[in-house]
Formats: C-alpha cells, sequence, structure tokens
C-alpha cells in the first residue's frame, strides 16, 4: 500500500468520526399499546378477558394489526412505523423534535383513538400510552357479514 493511498484511508476516517461526532443525539420513545372494544367480546371459556380502563379487552389481540405511526408535528409527515410486541410494548429511536403518535389507517379503519402530541429530548425517553377503542371497525365487519 503506498503512501497517498494510506493517506487517503486516514482522511476518510477521520471525516467519517468528525460526521458521525456531530451527529445529533437521539431521544427515546416508549409505551404500552391497549387494544379495548365497547363492544362486548364474545369468548371462549379458557380466555376471559380482563377489563382495561373499565371497558373489556379485545379478544386475541394482536397487535401487529395496529401499528402506530409517528407524525412530524408541523407537516404532519410520516417518521417512522412501530409495531408493538406481543405484550403491547413499543420502543422507538427518533431525532430530537416535536413528534404526534397516532394509530396508523385510523380513519379508514374506524378505530377511535386519540394522537399523542410529544416531545423527543437528546438522551432521554418519553413515555407515551396508546389507546385504541376497536369497537367502531367490529360493528363495521359485523354489519358485514
Amino acid at each position: 500500500m503506498s503512501v497517498r493511498n494510506l493517506i487517503a484511508v486516514c482522511i476518510c476516517l477521520v471525516a467519517a468520526g468528525i460526521a458521525s461526532a456531530n451527529a445529533a443525539p437521539q431521544g427515546f420513545l416508549e409505551g404500552q399499546l391497549k387494544i379495548i372494544s365497547g363492544r362486548p367480546v364474545e369468548l371462549d371459556d379458557e380466555n376471559p378477558s380482563r377489563p382495561i380502563d373499565g371497558k373489556p379487552a379485545a379478544a386475541g389481540t394482536d397487535y401487529a394489526n395496529y401499528p402506530l405511526v409517528v407524525l412530524s408535528q408541523g407537516e404532519r409527515k410520516p417518521v417512522a412505523r412501530i409495531t408493538a410486541d406481543a405484550q403491547g410494548h413499543y420502543r422507538a429511536t427518533l431525532l430530537p423534535g416535536d413528534y404526534i403518535l397516532d394509530a396508523e389507517g385510523r380513519v379508514r379503519r374506524r378505530l377511535h383513538v386519540r394522537a399523542q402530541l410529544f416531545t423527543i429530548v437528546p438522551n432521554e425517553t418519553v413515555h407515551v400510552d396508546m389507546t385504541i377503542d376497536a369497537g367502531f371497525a367490529a360493528e363495521r365487519s359485523s354489519r358485514q357479514e
């Protein structure tokens, strides 16, 4: 390897190090997704629902069917898509700024959700819980059957 190539590699490594040092520190969003249904839910005897906030839990909730979307607060453009794990927990890494957490496709799917405003601060975790009332969507699907 020639001295010229070695110098070029060193310059690239230094530039990459400076770029990563100047990158904005990120913050974290975490929370708990709850899916509820205002309608009575028919369950088999082995799977009783637990009430959540006075409403029954949706039976057999598959959190992957209820993705969340993080929108920029000013332009309302999608910044991130989040899927909760099997227990409803979610976590995302975001740049500092003001955001809105909402359910993806809530109008089309007739989900009752209150969008949550939040602010990400560098190197800190913001906890934002989200509750989706899927009762309206269940009404719609039962009418179509």
